[in-house]
């Protein structure tokens, strides 16, 4: 193992002070002080030397030496003008880490077009056995849409190992009728299995935050993924279905479908799925949402 930052809270507090600085709470910056974690989080990956990693969040660099160890290539990004310079001195002299200073999000339903393109180009140097990893202590302000995004794309990461508020890790391996159960589950478990890897609490990070945390492993299922036709479609009506959770899921559906299906046409879907008047979204398993999807999908196809 090379040498690597000691990301204690004196090591980080006295590094920021030096440099006139502190954690700025807009960029969701609270860093994993606990090396025993982050040694965790990069274990739990699994990594390959002929994998690309993307990092988002790059902090002072301590995950990102640790992948860089492991990795073939890593891309990361940090928003944070300071950080970027303090972690660009921590990762000098590795050939493989490529830093990008800005947000990773181009707005809240895009990625920066740059990352893929990177990604992309460092699968192509590394060969055909590289994948593409998603490791990284997340900011909390913007875990929900970067894992949303991320499975979007193409490629879509063979893995996903993050940090992120326990809340919303307690939302992706929901299971039908609980209260966490919603659109996010319903999305990454159709396409990936879900698991949290560890329950963390707010004093393994500074500053401490007002909330537990999790590290969360995902798997993507590119079968599950091939199984759609649409998949776009597929995403927007969960999240439609889901808008409104405690209302029956007939009104739900109808209010969803507005202006492309009938109430009539929509009873019809429905009652040829088996669901009653008094059905709601939050009942139905992942399977019975991915069939009422693509029933409206091809109703919709119907009329057209």
């Amino acid at each position: 193992m090379s040498d690597q930052p000691r990301q204690t809270a004196t090591y980080l507090s006295k590094r920021l002070a030096a440099a006139g600085l502190r954690p700025v709470s807009r960029f969701g910056q609270n860093f994993l002080i606990d090396l025993n974690l982050v040694d965790l989080i990069a274990r739990s990956a699994e990594i390959r030397k002929d994998d690309v990693v993307l990092e988002i969040g790059t902090g002072v660099g301590s995950l990102t030496t640790r992948l860089s160890d492991q990795a073939g290539a890593v891309l990361t990004v940090e928003i944070d003008n300071n950080l970027h310079q303090m972690a660009s001195e921590e990762l000098s002299g590795r050939p493989n880490v490529k830093l990008i200073h800005g947000d990773a999000l181009k707005n809240k339903n895009t990625l920066r077009p740059e990352i893929m393109e990177n990604i992309r180009d460092a699968m192509a140097r590394l060969g055909p056995e590289s994948r593409f990893l998603l490791v990284a202590n997340l900011p909390y302000n913007v875990a929900t849409p970067i894992i949303s995004n991320l499975l979007h794309e193409t490629p879509t990461p063979d893995v996903i190992v993050v940090t992120i508020q326990k809340e919303m890790a307690d939302r992706i391996v929901a299971g039908p009728g609980t209260k966490d159960y919603g659109a996010l589950s319903v999305w990454v478990q159709s396409i990936c299995d879900a698991e949290i890897v560890r329950i963390l609490p707010p004093t393994v990070f500074w500053p401490r935050p007002k909330v537990h945390s999790a590290i969360i492993r995902l798997d993507h299922r590119p079968e599950r993924r091939a199984a759609f036709t649409d998949l776009d479609h597929f995403h927007a009506t969960v999240r439609s279905l889901f808008f409104h959770r405690r209302k029956f899921l007939r009104s739900v559906v109808i209010s969803a479908m507005k202006g492309r299906l009938d109430k009539g046409e929509v009873d019809e879907v429905l009652q040829t799925l088996g669901h009653g008047e008094t059905a709601r979204a939050e009942e139905l398993d992942v399977q019975q949402i991915q069939q009422l999807a693509e029933a409206l999908r091809l109703a919709e196809l119907k009329k057209q």
